[in-house]
């Protein structure tokens, strides 16, 4: 997991599997990182796997967020585990989107 800006939004890039493992964890981490952000991207194109823990760690991150008026964008790409997993699951299409530009010009 790595922090940056893309922009003017803070980016969480993760990798790897988000399972019951290790969600918890990114959780906290990124909920201490991004609590004053005012626009949040999260890169999931390099995750290899993610699980029911993953998807309800992204479904809590992403309504707190609104919740907060913050607006979040998840990058997908255009196919691989992330995406399968979150369609299958019927995730938000709203937030889902294929590369980091598009993304950050759907937060402007």
């Amino acid at each position: 997991m790595t922090f940056s800006k893309f922009g003017d939004a803070e980016l969480v890039s993760l990798t790897g599997e988000i399972d019951l493992a290790n969600s918890a964890e990114i959780g906290r981490a990124i909920v201490k990182r991004i609590n004053q952000a005012g626009k949040v991207l999260i890169d999931l194109t390099t995750v290899s796997f993610l699980d029911s823990a993953g998807v309800r760690l992204l479904d809590a991150l992403v309504g707190d967020l609104s919740a907060h008026g913050t607006p979040t964008r998840l990058v997908v790409g255009e196919r691989g585990a992330a995406r399968m997993t979150l369609q299958l699951c019927a995730f938000r299409e709203d937030v889902l989107t294929t590369d980091l530009d598009r993304a950050a010009a759907e937060l402007r």
